[in-house]
């Protein structure tokens, strides 16, 4: 689903990805660990599309990033920081606005509002309801089409645990339509983040501090990714 070999990102002289490589399967989730400003958001907004690589290949889906992004875009749903959704809007129009781009019918609409319990709320502007809530809505977003690869930027910022078992049937593992949706998540909580990983990525300043498969790394590893 995945394959990186010599990724680098450039933010001006300064490298934000240096000599990425990996390959991920279908299927497989991979959890990407790291300081604040470590290269993590950077990863997921180049599988994403919106950013460039300057150097190394990066196929996505099949397809070989940046010459085939056009044929990707819309089988992949991203949640990041950003929740890619008009303020002003009701969170119904918002998805509804979303749904028309990817053909998605309303009935879709209507069954993850359900989903998030939001069906009551729905009706109000964004920006009037909590970031929780907002957050909520953008998961939705990421998952209306029914994506084959989910990109989650630190997914649970700003959720309660009650809202946490809400959205874990939409973006958890063992999503997807035949329950093997393949994931990229960023996270900084080493418990959580290695109990949903197949494969762990550490990123120290943008380089690969550790890369293997969930079961061998030890907590303690994440933690010193930290320090």
């Amino acid at each position: 689903m995945i394959e990186l070999d010599g990724l680098v990102r450039r933010y001006g002289e300064r490298e934000a990805l240096s000599d990425v490589s990996l390959s991920l399967a279908g299927g497989q989730t991979l959890v990407v660990f790291g300081r604040n400003g470590a290269g993590k958001t950077t990863l997921l907004r180049v599988l994403a599309t919106l950013l460039r690589p300057h150097a190394g290949e990066v196929e996505v889906l099949g397809c070989r990033l940046p010459d085939d992004a056009w044929q990707v875009r819309g089988r992949i749903g991203l949640l990041g920081h950003e929740p890619l959704l008009y303020r002003e809007l009701t969170a119904r129009e918002n998805l509804r606005f979303h749904a028309r781009l990817h053909g998605v019918g309303t009935e879709r609409v209507e069954e993850l509002l359900a989903a998030v319990r939001l069906v009551d709320r729905a009706g109000e502007p964004l920006k009037t309801l909590s970031r929780g809530m907002v957050q909520r809505v953008a998961i939705c977003r990421a998952v209306l089409h029914d994506p084959e690869l989910l990109l989650l930027d630190e997914p649970w910022v700003s959720l309660d645990p009650a809202a946490r078992e809400l959205v874990w049937p939409l973006i958890g593992a063992g999503t997807g339509p035949d329950g093997r949706r393949t994931r990229v998540i960023s996270s900084h909580d080493p418990g959580g983040g290695l109990a949903e990983a197949d494969l762990v990525l550490g990123l120290r300043g943008g380089r690969v501090a550790l890369l293997r498969e969930a079961g061998s790394v030890d907590p303690s590893e994440i933690t010193e990714l930290y320090r």
